[in-house]
């Protein structure tokens, strides 16, 4: 699986391209900021967007998935339902921020906790993660030689998403990890919402607010 990361807008926020090598369907996750970046990497890898995948709803995240919409209409918008409430309030959370409001198109699909999502000729498994936001989703890509996590704001190197936010809680956060991602192989590669890369071994052995 392809994977290209991209660091926008004034959060430094990740758009992460999940692209099956063979078919060239993809996978965009959280278009926030800079839409117009996310939509030039995605022609300048000759991507097909299948999917546009929100793991959260904060406006950093999501802030361009109308102009991705417009840009690959097929593709349709997927988060997880207990999300909804933080997407459909995304010019609340402009407003907060003094951002424009974003354009908010409705979801197509919504994600279940281990549910397979096909891309191309690969599948990223969907496992819902709350504690950040209540429907915060992780994708996974199961493999034995390059395992996968696309994790948001869950983990990062060295730290955890914040909980103060609406819907916010370090007690499901640290379930999450605990029972979701430190049950993943250590070598997992860890893509996280911000910051540079890690893995789960490294996160288990280090990160001092969930130790493993």
């Amino acid at each position: 699986m392809r994977v290209v990361s991209l660091e926008l807008g004034p959060f430094a926020a990740r758009c992460v391209l999940l692209a099956c090598e063979s078919t060239g369907f993809a996978a965009v996750v959280d278009p926030g900021f800079e839409p117009d970046a996310v939509i030039e990497a995605v022609r300048h890898e000759k991507l097909r967007p299948v999917a546009l995948v929100l793991t959260h709803a904060h406006l950093d995240h999501a802030w361009g998935v109308a102009a991705l919409k417009r840009a690959f209409p097929a593709a349709p918008l997927m988060m997880h339902a207990d999300e909804l409430p933080l997407y459909e309030n995304l010019p609340g959370q402009a407003s907060a921020f003094g951002f424009p409001a974003p354009e908010v198109v409705p979801a197509e699909q919504l994600l279940h906790d281990g549910e397979t999502l096909p891309i191309g000729e690969e599948s990223l498994l969907v496992r819902h993660c709350p504690g950040h936001s209540p429907g915060h989703v992780v994708l996974i890509r199961e493999d034995p030689l390059v395992p996968l996590a696309v994790v948001g704001d869950v983990l990062f190197a060295g730290s955890v998403g914040r909980t103060d936010l609406w819907g916010g809680s370090f007690e499901q956060l640290e379930r999450s990890i605990r029972e979701v991602l430190y049950r993943l192989p250590d070598a997992t590669r860890v893509v996280p919402g911000h910051g540079p890369e890690t893995t789960i071994g490294t996160e288990k052995a280090n990160n001092p607010f969930v130790p493993g």
